[in-house]
């Protein structure tokens, strides 16, 4: 479950789509929101929708048959909740058809550098996640974090069965950069995933993640990068 997808070279405008997250995780997303996301995903061909976790039976359920997949997020957006909340948010994420679970890390641990507590927070997660048939990525959280902690936390996460690493949330700050994508493909070696999230939105901003290392894109300017578009928007 963890190997990157697929040798990334130059993607084309109609390639991409494979890549990318189509992402609603604004917390006033409504109903027919989330079925206007699903309905594009299936469209444009997207790797997968991702949502918060109240949607996602509905997710499930819309792209049943599509081949999008169906991903969820658990202690989001701030990663501040205890491990085994972290846990019962996964198991019920499985139950609702979730092919990924996007996971927010100990923060505070990593900006203590606690290996300790980063590695008990993730592999409970991934034991959890695991069980249910689904893969694990790993949110960052990069602009609260020095490339030392950044380093830490994608060796940990590879260490305690992670399936990916991911930039941010979108939601405090930041956002991807080649240069920290290229940091944490180093980190993590060829055989897990490596998910660029936060403030993509071009094609260009979408290829440049991927040429540095990146085999997932997660965005919700995802439309308008398939269409080869700039989005101005700031989430």
């Amino acid at each position: 479950m963890g190997a990157p997808e697929q040798a990334v070279e130059r993607v084309t405008m109609s390639g991409i789509a494979s890549y990318i997250d189509h992402t609603l995780l604004k917390p006033d997303a409504s109903r027919e929101d989330i079925l206007a996301v699903c309905k594009e995903a299936v469209e444009h061909k997207f790797a997968s929708v991702c949502t918060n976790p109240l949607w996602t039976a509905l997710v499930h359920n819309t792209l049943k048959g599509s081949g999008v997949k169906t991903c969820s997020v658990i202690g989001f957006p701030f990663g501040a909740t205890p491990t085994d909340v972290k846990v019962y948010e996964a198991r019920g994420a499985n139950l609702d058809g979730a092919d990924e679970i996007d996971m927010v890390i100990n923060i505070a641990a990593a900006r203590a550098n606690d290996r300790n507590s980063l590695y008990t927070d993730i592999a409970a997660v991934a034991d959890a996640v695991h069980a249910g048939g689904a893969a694990l990525k790993v949110i960052l959280e990069t602009h609260f974090l020095t490339d030392e902690q950044k380093t830490l936390v994608c060796e940990v996460a590879a260490e305690a069965g992670a399936d990916f690493v991911k930039t941010s949330t979108g939601f405090s700050g930041g956002g991807a950069t080649v240069e920290d994508i290229a940091l944490m493909r180093k980190a993590v070696g060829p055989k897990l995933g490596v998910k660029a999230s936060g403030g993509i939105r071009s094609l260009e901003d979408a290829r440049a993640m991927l040429e540095a290392g990146a085999t997932r894109i997660g965005a919700s300017s995802s439309v308008a990068i398939v269409n080869g578009e700039q989005a101005t928007s700031a989430y």
